[in-house]
């Protein structure tokens, strides 16, 4: 975990935590700063790790802004860490296809570059806004203060949608599966998937070179990227779709998986081999304390300007799946520009007479190492 410093009135010094170097910031901004009375104020606070997060908070440093990252898991990365990091993605720039864990690691590296300091294991609690316009946030681990907050908590808490089948629960663990995160750990395997969407068909996809088999079972079409679906017909998978659910499950002596029995449409019962089993049929999510900090709710998401991704609470603003709008994708892609729009609103909203558009970073950089590197005495007389 990176180190918080407090400041108060003193004027503003560059810190990158654990990592060497003076960051992206050079200037002093002590005028930023606590207002005397203790508390340690930050510009802005990222709510959530994931990969908009970690891209806001890079973006954010880029802007001079004093940034704070708090997110509840024990790692950055958000869903991509916690339930698929040896999954591909595919639909990130630059990148043809790349691991989940890989691509955190690059968006890891990309926001420790800048001045943000990352709390992990540290979930919010409580959002307030002050009379003087300073928002309060109660964590597990006290209070921290900040003029401005993004929310990139993705979808929340998420826990995985079980399957009805007697004697599974005593399996988890055992062979059954709702967080498949190594794929070492299905080598040479009998492997049954059960589900439909995206997670399903990339893990069915994924696992059939190195798997002994592995089967899908599903009750409806596909729900997936139309590529994968493809992708997934032309592979040795077994699909057993649709109308086809699990009924049983059945341990062998060592107390382990064994064999899975499932019925087709027509009612006919199947038992197959079965060392692992996959249950890939969605997630609950659920915001959590989010839901009662006053935002405008759609579903499981917060309403926000699509111009500025500011909520209806002011000086609060959302990038990632937590947002909404309408025409609205759930995509790292748009991610990554909603975290833009809304660092760059941030910083207007406490400082009003900052650009909003800071231009390329290239010619932020370009400044500010000219700034960084410049003699103390330049353009003074001889």
């Amino acid at each position: 975990m990176l180190k918080s410093h407090c400041r108060g009135n003193q004027g503003r010094r560059t810190q990158r935590g654990d990592r060497a170097g003076e960051g992206f910031v050079s200037v002093d901004q002590s005028n930023l700063n606590g207002g005397g009375d203790g508390r340690d104020i930050f510009d802005i606070t990222i709510i959530g790790a994931g990969p908009t997060g970690l891209f806001a908070a890079f973006y954010a440093s880029l802007r001079g802004a004093r940034t704070q990252v708090i997110d509840a898991l024990e790692e950055v990365g958000g869903a991509l860490t916690a339930i698929y990091p040896e999954k591909y993605i595919y639909d990130v720039i630059g990148f043809p296809k790349i691991l989940a864990k890989d691509f955190v690691a690059a968006c890891d590296e990309q926001a420790r570059q800048g001045t943000a300091e990352i709390h992990l294991n540290e979930a919010v609690l409580e959002l307030a806004r002050g009379d003087d316009g300073v928002i309060r946030l109660g964590t597990t681990r006290g209070t921290r203060w900040s003029r401005t907050v993004i929310v990139c908590a993705g979808v929340g808490a998420f826990e995985p949608k079980r399957v009805d089948v007697p004697g599974i629960a005593e399996l988890e663990g055992r062979g059954v599966h709702y967080f498949a995160k190594r794929v070492e750990d299905f080598r040479d395997r009998d492997v049954v998937i059960v589900g439909g969407g995206d997670s399903a068909v990339d893990w069915a996809v994924t696992l059939e070179p190195i798997a002994r088999s592995v089967r899908l079972i599903h009750r409806s079409k596909f729900r997936a990227h139309e590529a994968t679906v493809r992708q997934l017909h032309e592979s040795t998978v077994q699909l057993h779709y649709p109308g086809c659910e699990t009924t049983a499950v059945h341990a062998g002596d060592d107390g382990r998986l064994q064999r899975l029995t499932f019925k087709n449409a027509a009612g006919d019962e199947t038992t197959v081999p079965a060392d692992e089993l996959i249950v890939a049929i969605g997630f609950v999510a659920d915001l959590g304390p989010l839901k009662s900090w006053g935002f405008e709710l759609q579903r499981n998401q917060i309403v926000v300007d699509k111009i500025t991704m500011a909520t209806n609470v002011p000086g609060v603003f959302a990038a990632g799946d937590v947002a909404w709008y309408p025409a609205k994708f759930k995509l790292i892609a748009t991610g990554a520009a909603e975290a833009v729009t809304a660092v760059n609103h941030a910083v207007t909203h406490y400082d009003p007479k900052a650009r909003l558009d800071a231009g390329h970073s290239t010619a932020i950089m370009e400044k500010r190492e000219k700034e960084m590197f410049e003699p103390a005495n330049a353009g003074s007389p001889v």
